[in-house]
């Protein structure tokens, strides 16, 4: 575990500089305290892969006499890396017994630009298979464990990741949020999760959960963490023809720019404080949001009407999206084969052997999206979610012309126990009625911790602003972070 000196990257590169660690005792120290954990948060380590960055990293450090922050701004930096995005190399599985002894040709283009900015990659973390989940019990290697509450779940699906960077095993990691896979399990965990503009970082790489909403984001200990990472990810990507051509932006040092909290308007949609929502989750988001108020922003009541039917749309719009990207699984593009290949009846036997290779939420929402893709139900399903996805994206709209972000609750609870809701599927997906909308817009959105309920369990405000807008989300959210002191945080 990581000393509590060293939880960010200024505190790591400052410390470089005094002399007083160098990165190879650093990513020496977080290997040996990943091998010693019982969180289940990795899949695997890559240690010859970490031991050579950090003795290059000690070579750059040893040439320069300081981290060369301009050209190598993530130099020894320990992070983590979710596992369903590709590293040349080093297995992917996805969380799956499907991609079990997978190993991919290539590096995906945010995990290529971490690299070449001098981060050390310490291991792929734990997830729900295929990143379909909300509290990383859906995976074929079992569980993470919450970092700091036993029996609880951190949340999912990007779980895993959550959990190294509270626990301490790396100074940030990365997952991918579909419906609110960063947002919600940082909010349980007491993290920084950022979900970036749809766009804004490259998918290249990247295993496809749903096309139109994946996005790759960070996990960090602080919002000025999260804006260095976003900077040295994003950008356009020619690989992936979804990549955004607008130019990036020097997110990292205008997060530090004092924001002027009179003349923001702030939006509060009374569709994210209803009755479904935790009274313990209510109080402190109000709390803060009050603290907000004076600071001098104007709060702004808003709808979001359309925020009901988010939950429908997503599990259409995302499993059919599914169904289509996981067709590859076949064993003989991608997938495991069969043991006794040659023994199969004929080829409705031979994809039966290799799906089996699925786990049941995978094919729960396979099945589901190939449904709604069928002849005869295309339109009454997929085609009329699309039609309701815009009329969420139309509502968001019309909101930011009366305010400039959206303040609200990340999830409508804290962290629940394992198992509590795994016999629930629809219990389950109700998690993500507040993060889901974000992502049907394409919008940017992050979760700062703000308060704790009775037990102790953390509680995450979510920053929303309009497209490309970015740069307000993590100015809004270091403002917070380094201002706001109640809650009991």
């Amino acid at each position: 575990m990581l000393n509590e000196k060293y939880r960010t990257i200024s505190q790591v590169h400052d410390a470089f500089d005094r002399k007083e660690l160098s990165s190879v005792d650093l990513t020496r120290d977080t290997l040996a305290a990943i091998r010693a954990s019982k969180h289940n948060a990795f899949l695997l380590t890559m240690e010859d892969r970490a031991m050579a960055a950090a003795k290059m990293a000690d070579q750059i450090l040893l040439q320069h006499g300081k981290v060369p922050r301009d050209t190598h701004p993530l130099l020894g930096i320990p992070i983590a890396i979710k596992d369903n995005m590709v590293i040349d190399g080093v297995r992917t599985t996805c969380a799956s017994k499907m991609l079990e002894n997978y190993i991919p040709p290539y590096t995906g283009t945010a995990v290529d630009r971490l690299e070449k900015a001098g981060a050390v990659f310490v291991g792929k973390t734990n997830l729900d298979e295929f990143a379909m989940g909300g509290s990383n019990e859906n995976s074929a290697f079992g569980p993470v464990e919450h970092p700091t509450f036993p029996g609880y779940v951190p949340g999912g699906s990007s779980g895993g990741s959550a959990t190294a960077v509270k626990a301490g095993f790396c100074i940030a990691a990365l997952g991918s949020d579909t419906g609110g896979s960063i947002r919600q399990p940082a909010s349980y965990c007491g993290v920084v999760g950022f979900k970036p503009t749809y766009g804004r970082i490259s998918r290249y790489g990247l295993v496809a959960f749903a096309s139109s909403l994946d996005q790759i984001g960070p996990f960090t200990n602080s919002v000025e963490d999260s804006a260095t990472l976003l900077e040295v990810m994003g950008g356009h990507d020619p690989l992936d023809s979804t990549s955004s051509e607008r130019p990036k932006e020097p997110y990292a040092a205008n997060v530090r720019k004092k924001l002027e909290w009179k003349g923001l308007r702030v939006g509060i949609p009374k569709e994210y404080f209803i009755d479904g929502v935790d009274p313990s989750v209510k109080k402190s988001v109000k709390e803060a949001i009050e603290w907000v108020a004076k600071q001098g922003a104007t709060i702004v009541d808003i709808s979001l009407p359309n925020t009901p039917y988010a939950v429908s749309v997503y599990y259409i719009v995302a499993v059919s999206e599914a169904s289509s990207n996981l067709a590859r699984f076949d064993g003989v593009r991608f997938g495991v084969r069969p043991p006794n290949a040659m023994e199969v009846e004929d080829i409705a036997d031979f994809y039966k052997r290799v799906r089996a290779n699925f786990g049941p939420e995978v094919k729960r929402r396979i099945i589901l999206g190939t449904f709604a893709l069928s002849s005869g139900y295309y339109d009454a399903y997929f085609h009329k979610a699309c039609q309701v996805r815009r009329l969420i994206k139309n509502d968001f709209d019309r909101v930011f012309k009366e305010c400039d972000v959206i303040l609200g609750p990340v999830a409508p609870s804290t962290a629940f126990k394992k198992g509590e809701k795994a016999s629930d599927p629809l219990k389950m997906y109700l998690n993500d009625i507040l993060t889901i909308p974000c992502n049907l817009a394409g919008l940017p959105g992050m979760s700062v911790p703000c308060g704790k309920d009775e037990k102790g369990l953390p509680i995450g405000i979510q920053i929303i602003a309009p497209q490309f807008r970015d740069d307000l989300v993590l100015n809004v959210g270091h403002a917070f972070e380094t201002g706001y002191t109640g809650g009991g945080r």
